[in-house]
């Protein structure tokens, strides 16, 4: 198990801070051509194998958010949440946002005043890039956040395991057994039951907290890598089965909320936490805690360069599948981190962007 500590970061959670960045950018690339190919084809196979196997990435970031922020050890006053995080939040949706607004008007209509005041009005409108619902919903958990401190503050291990199970059924199984098999009967009790609580990604957030903190004996560890194993399997198979069955993309198993995501997710933090882990060799885990730092700038950065590529005529379609998907995560990773650093070195709006 990896718990090396560098410069009061955890080196697991970097690492998979860093790799959870770059599945992001492999899903991304991957989905958006994989609705483009036929159902069946050797690409489509290939796409949805890329596209499946990294919806992790996601929830493994709502999870390492919940891991530090609601850890009661962790100090966290009203003025810090909504100075520190809240604010920071909010400033990179309306930058970015604008950013990709007027991108968008600029390729339509160019550059004017006009265009700047519709790419700032897209933005208090709620219309972002799509990439950008991630901030909304991160906001939504930054509120909550006080209030989830004091439950995982007096909640025994036995309140957690109720909690989730709460989480699974209602947030993650039925809605996923809803949207595959429509049932008014279960629509309507889940309706009147009305548990709001554990809807949403609340679920994630708490379990970050949870793994974080709580030991796993070796016999949980192992079946959660077998039902991770068996997520996986779920995510790509069944996608392939509904999609071939269908004779179109059917991304119901794709939804961060579907259960079969849930137990990948949770195998993979797991994995980070309990096998992999940085060399002792303190240069290498200084080096991951550089790139992790701006992990998120290298999110909201990301798009603008598969926009550039998409201007390029050049997709994961271009030359071999298999080998396209990885050549370009590589290549967006890169240029995409290289800005975000420089933007990151900006006096005190560097903070707030990346």
């Amino acid at each position: 198990m990896s718990k090396t500590v560098t410069g009061g970061r955890l080196a697991y959670a970097d690492l998979l801070r860093v790799t959870a960045m770059l599945a992001v950018i492999v899903l991304h690339l991957a989905g958006s051509q994989l609705g483009n190919v036929p159902v069946g084809s050797v690409e489509f196979h290939v796409l949805n194998a890329y596209d499946g196997l990294t919806h992790w990435c996601v929830p493994v970031f709502i999870m390492l958010s919940g891991m530090f922020l609601l850890d009661p050890k962790h100090n966290l006053s009203p003025s810090k949440l909504v100075f520190g995080h809240i604010l920071r939040l909010a400033v990179a949706l309306l930058v970015w946002g604008a950013a990709y607004a007027l991108e968008v008007q600029i390729a339509a209509s160019g550059l004017s005043w006009q265009s700047l005041w519709t790419a700032f009005h897209q933005v208090l409108l709620g219309k972002t890039h799509f990439h950008l619902w991630f901030l909304y919903m991160m906001i939504g958990l930054y509120l909550i956040t006080p209030i989830l401190r004091a439950f995982v503050r007096g909640a025994s291990r036995g309140d957690f395991h109720w909690f989730f199970l709460l989480v699974f059924l209602f947030a993650n199984v039925l809605p996923t057994l809803l949207r595959l098999r429509p049932s008014q009967t279960i629509s309507l009790w889940v309706n009147n039951l009305n548990i709001h609580l554990v809807m949403g990604y609340v679920g994630y957030y708490v379990l970050g907290y949870y793994l974080k903190n709580y030991t796993l004996n070796r016999a949980a560890e192992y079946i959660i890598y077998i039902l991770g194993a068996l997520g996986a399997a779920a995510t790509v198979g069944g996608t392939a089965w509904l999609s071939q069955r269908r004779g179109e993309l059917i991304q119901t198993l794709y939804n961060y909320d579907s259960p079969n995501i849930v137990l990948m997710s949770v195998a993979v933090f797991v994995f980070f936490r309990y096998v992999l882990g940085v060399s002792e060799e303190r240069s290498r885990r200084q080096r991951i805690s550089g790139v992790a730092k701006v992990s998120f700038g290298v999110y909201l950065v990301h798009v603008f360069f598969l926009i550039v590529l998409d201007r390029l005529n050049i997709t994961v379609l271009s030359f071999p599948t298999a080998l396209a998907v990885p050549l370009l995560t590589v290549a967006v990773f890169l240029c995409s981190f290289a800005v975000a650093w420089l933007i990151s070195k900006i006096p005190l709006v560097g903070r707030y962007l990346t």
